[in-house]
């Protein structure tokens, strides 16, 4: 998937995966990790969403990716945000009291930024990815998270020969493949939402669940002297 596809999508306003409201499953589920306030939540691939803002609501500290400018912008704008930039290597950040987002290349991020986060929340990052480039986004940015974060992953489960995504359909199987070298994905809830989904339905899709999983650092396996 290139950079420009995203891209043309924010341009041309074909940004159907932006939610309106902040997403039920995190107010529920969000709690439930027990990370401290004050600590930073990684959140890849944000786009404009919504669920920064609650986060940061919630005491924590926000850190967004997202290599669309013009969301990041209208993230800012639309929320009546002050906001301040400066420029680093891995792009412009876009700063605006708890919540900031760097402009640039999730693959740009350096592990010590990544480090520093204790707290990751995925919903639309990991399926907008198609499937060859899956592997090297979980290890660069779960593989270089804070040694005891903990975080929430949302996927969508599909028939994938019934659908082009994105968002594309990532099933448990690749879920736990994806993330064991470094960390343990708990599938805590799944819910059949095709009803809920007129253009799924529409394009003849004859299942669609939802995933939430809840995701942490794997014990280092313990090696004989």
């Amino acid at each position: 998937m290139e950079a420009e596809f995203w891209l043309e999508r924010w341009r041309d306003g074909r940004i159907g995966f932006h939610q309106t409201r902040i997403t039920p499953l995190l107010q529920k589920y969000w709690p439930s990790l027990g990370l401290p306030a004050g600590c930073t939540v990684m959140v890849p691939l944000c786009g404009k969403s919504l669920d920064m803002i609650w986060l940061a609501e919630q005491g924590y500290r926000v850190l967004g990716v997202e290599l669309a400018e013009l969301a990041v912008q209208q993230f800012f704008a639309e929320n009546e945000l002050p906001v301040a930039t400066r420029q680093s290597s891995m792009g412009v950040h876009y700063v605006s009291d708890r919540i900031e987002i760097i402009c640039g290349d999730i693959f740009g991020v350096d592990a010590a930024t990544l480090g520093g986060c204790l707290g990751a929340y995925d919903r639309a990052a990991l399926v907008a990815l198609p499937a060859g480039m899956r592997q090297r986004y979980v290890d660069h940015v779960y593989g270089r998270l804070s040694d005891d974060y903990r975080g929430l992953l949302l996927t969508l489960d599909y028939p994938q020969n019934e659908l082009e995504g994105p968002p594309f359909s990532v099933a448990d199987e690749e879920v736990q493949r994806l993330f064991s070298a470094h960390s343990r994905a708990l599938a805590i809830d799944r819910r059949d939402i095709l009803e809920k989904d007129p253009k799924f339905q529409s394009q003849g899709v004859t299942r669609l669940d939802t995933v939430v999983y809840r995701l942490e650092r794997r014990e280092a396996p313990v090696t004989a002297p």
